[in-house]
Formats: C-alpha cells, sequence, structure tokens
C-alpha cells in the first residue's frame, strides 16, 4: 500500500524541467495555448473535458513558458487543482465528486439519445474506467496535519 502524502509537499514547488530547444518550446507553447483555450471550451460545453486539457496546458507552458505558468499556477479557479498535481498527482475529493456528477449526466443524457447501445456502452465503459482510475487517485493533504 502506498505511504500517504506528505503534507510539507504541498507547500513545495514542483521541480523545474530542464530547458527545450526553441522549435520544441514553440511547439509546446502552441499545444499550451491550444489546450488552454479547449479547456475553457470545455467549461461550457457538456461532455468535453476541462481538467485534463488544462493539466495538458499546464504540463507543456511548463516546459515552454515559465510565465504562462506561473499565470496558471496563480489562476484562483485552475491554479490550485494545478498545483496540487504537479506536487503528487493529488485530486480533491470535491473534483471527483464533480468529474463524477458530470460524468453520470453525460452518460444519462448519451444512454437517453444514442441511436446505437453499443455507442451508449462503449462511452459510459470508459467514462466509467476514468472514474475508477480518478478515485484511485490520492488526495491532497489537509493544511496543517502533520504525518
Amino acid at each position: 500500500m502506498p505511504n500517504p502524502p506528505d503534507p510539507a509537499d504541498a507547500t513545495r514547488p514542483a521541480p523545474a524541467p530542464a530547458p527545450l530547444a526553441a522549435p520544441w518550446r514553440w511547439l509546446l507553447l502552441l499545444l499550451a495555448w491550444v489546450s488552454l483555450a479547449t479547456g475553457v471550451v470545455g467549461i461550457f460545453v457538456p461532455g468535453l473535458p476541462t481538467t485534463v486539457f488544462l493539466l495538458v496546458a499546464a504540463w507543456a507552458a511548463a516546459r515552454s513558458s515559465p510565465r504562462l505558468h506561473r499565470w496558471l499556477l496563480a489562476h484562483p479557479v485552475f491554479g490550485k487543482p494545478i498545483a496540487d498535481w504537479e506536487r503528487g498527482g493529488w485530486v480533491s475529493r470535491r473534483s471527483k465528486w464533480n468529474a463524477s456528477v458530470a460524468m453520470s449526466l453525460c452518460a444519462g443524457l448519451l444512454w437517453w439519445t444514442a441511436n446505437r447501445w453499443w455507442v451508449a456502452a462503449l462511452a459510459t465503459g470508459c467514462m466509467a474506467a476514468v472514474l475508477c482510475w480518478l478515485w484511485l487517485r490520492p488526495e491532497p493533504p489537509l493544511a496543517g496535519v502533520s504525518g
């Protein structure tokens, strides 16, 4: 069984990645901006994930644009979940519940509107697999709690 997260890790910044050659930096910067835009669109479009795209944007920005990466980490809505993920792959319980409710609603809508049962079954199976994986992710340590 894995060890519980160290509360001291919650305040430690993630290590900076090694610098890349210019063409790779530009490609990763493009990926960061496209992922960020897709994540923002996902806020408003049901069924389009937001978190995955924001995590990809943060990953790409950390390797291509320290300024964009700092902005993402300082963002009042996106910052804490990104920082938690970078520190230890942590996902808050609230985020897990939000994802569970959103995927359940999408699965219900899909079963109600799908022309083919196997399309709904395949999509629901994928969402169930993602939810199983998500609920197995560690949660961030509570502030002020020592191990």
